[in-house]
């Protein structure tokens, strides 16, 4: 090896060793101010330690008494100065147990059946720790209450249980928490509840993790004046987030049942979720919505059962829903995104909203969807025009989209049944609307085009602004509109001229137009309507398949002449 060739690979054998000598001397403060590190402060160790190595903390009403190093008393209170494990046992009538440590490494508070109070601060006050774990025992049932006037330091602490550092929450035992001055559960840095069974009760918000909240696991409730579960840090954008894995959530909350300030990402669970009194109440200017996500939230699966005054799924970004069971109930709109929303599979059944779903790119590409809405029942706007105080609705033309690659699709709305403030693009899937009774909105209103090349669409609906499929599409479609206006639940019944049912409906509301669109539908092939009469078979969303037709009055004869057929 010739000796300029020697000089140039030593020399960067030592750039590596001075940049991993960097990296690695960074300090924990730097890491946590850093967007790029920021994570969950989960190890391995943290649910592992040795039992033989435990500081015993035992609470006796007004004293405490200590067997072990590591925590001194002052009176009713009791402060850990080290990192280390201490088992804490007994009742504290008005006390506190102090975290005040500057050691690297972990303190951990095993909580083996404690009671206790504190009237004038947090009664679990975690003030300094590298990170602080708290472990349920099994079989145990933990109380943590609070007075309802705190004496404070820059409006710290907050909380029955207030953690300026890392905190998390683990074990098969009970957790009782009562925050009676303001928040549950509150820790200024990250908060991960890892198992345990939580219920929380606070006059503002239930739990909160300021950069981050995440639940592994665990049976929670929550009954909150404020939000439930929160995560709020808005000094960072990759802070601020919510994950949840899996567990059984149930919260009652006056504000948002579920916020982060940025992400939200729900990989499974069952969810039971009230807000703001639920979806009897009126929106107000209080945010009290069911899960929210100002960035994105993304749901894999689970079970969601949402009653909620302002919108039950909520983003000012983007949502995706790839599975899970829906029961969404909303005094403003069921599933709302100023961006976009993707729906990949799931069934969703919406059965209460001003407007069902709502964004300006809305991606439907499987699922089983359901909703009702008292005005648009899928809306794609931008907001650029608003006909209500805060949201969505205006009619504006624009650059909206509305993509309908599949799933089935039942809408039922008073305003327009499939609104966009653009076009519409259906590929596949089924689509059922019944639409508004009203001559000013209908069931297909859109401002741009509407290109159908599969799938089926069947809309109902009043004709005062009819619109169907364009000339753009490449699947046939009729648009059949009747001399007088139909009640509800009158048959519409179309049959080729020998016989065979293309489809028998039964419009849940009066209607005087017919939208239809089927691969049923052949170039050149001739059709006959009825009106009224009886079907024998399985009735689903109003269609009745797998039966016999009679009884009705024939309407009109029509052949299909070009990609849309109009039919008086």
């Amino acid at each position: 090896m010739n000796q300029k060739r020697l000089i140039f690979l030593l020399s960067c054998v030592f750039f590596l060793s001075f940049m991993i000598s960097c990296k690695t001397n960074i300090g924990k403060e730097d890491a946590d101010d850093s967007e790029e590190t920021i994570g969950d402060h989960e190890d391995a160790g943290d649910y592992i330690w040795d039992s033989s190595s435990v500081t015993q903390i035992v609470l006796n009403g007004s004293s405490v008494n200590v067997t072990g190093s590591g925590a001194t008393v002052n009176d009713s209170k009791v402060t850990i100065t080290a990192a280390g494990n201490y088992s804490i046992s007994g009742s504290l009538t008005n006390g506190q147990v102090i975290v005040n440590s500057t050691d690297d490494g972990v303190v951990r508070l095993i909580l083996n059946g404690i009671n206790i109070t504190c009237t004038t601060s947090a009664p679990i006050y975690i003030i300094d720790s590298e990170k602080t774990i708290i472990n349920l025992v099994a079989n145990t049932e933990n109380y943590v209450s609070d007075g309802t006037a705190y004496i404070t330091v820059d409006d710290e602490p907050n909380a029955a249980i207030y953690s300026k550092s890392d905190l998390t929450i683990f074990g098969p035992g009970s957790l009782i928490v009562k925050g009676n001055f303001n928040d549950g559960i509150t820790s200024k840095d990250g908060l991960i509840i890892k198992s345990g069974t939580l219920t929380v009760s606070a006059i503002d918000d239930g739990i909160r993790g300021k950069d981050y909240l995440i639940i592994k696991d665990g049976n929670i409730t929550v009954n909150s004046g404020g939000d439930g579960l929160k995560s709020d840090n808005e000094e960072s954008t990759s802070k601020g987030y919510i994950s949840i894995v899996t567990g059984v959530i149930n919260t009652v909350s006056g504000g948002d049942a579920i916020a982060a300030q940025t992400s939200a990402t729900i990989t499974d669970g069952k969810f039971n979720l009230t807000s703001g009194g639920g979806s009897s109440k009126s929106k107000t200017t209080t945010s009290a919505k069911g899960i929210k996500a100002l960035v994105s939230l993304t749901i894999k699966t689970g079970t969601f059962v949402i009653s909620s005054a302002d919108d039950a799924l909520h983003s000012n970004g983007k949502i995706v829903i790839n599975g899970g069971i829906f029961a969404l109930s909303s005094g403003d709109d069921g599933i709302h995104a100023d961006t976009s929303i993707e729906i990949n599979d799931g069934t969703i059944n919406i059965t209460k909203s001003y407007e069902g779903i709502e964004s300006m790119l809305i991606t439907i590409n499987g699922g089983d969807i359901h909703l009702i809405s008292s005005d648009d029942g899928i809306n794609a706007a931008d907001g650029t025009s608003n006909s209500r105080t805060g949201g969505f609705g205006g009619q504006s033309a624009g650059n909206c989209t509305l993509n309908i690659n599949g799933g089935n699709i039942y809408v039922d709305a008073l305003g327009d049944g499939l609104d966009v403030n653009g076009s519409i693009v259906m590929t596949n899937g089924s689509v059922i609307v019944n639409g508004p009774t009203s001559n000013d909105n209908g069931a297909l209103d859109y401002d741009g085009s509407f290109k159908l090349t599969g799938g089926f669409l069947l809309a109902a609906g009043s004709s005062g602004m009819t619109q169907a499929p364009g000339t753009t599409s490449t699947q046939n479609s009729i648009l059949l509109t009747l001399k007088s206006v139909q009640s509800a639940g009158s048959l519409v019944h179309i049959q080729t001229s020998d016989g065979t049912e293309v489809f028998t409906f039964a419009p849940s509301k009066k209607y005087q137009t017919i939208v239809f669109s089927s691969p049923l539908l052949l170039q050149g092939s001739t059709y006959k309507v009825f009106t009224g009469g009886s079907s024998t078979g399985a009735v689903t969303d109003g269609l009745y398949e797998n039966g016999t037709y009679s009884s009705g009055t024939q309407y009109a004869n029509f052949t299909i002449s070009s990609v849309l057929t109009k039919v008086n």
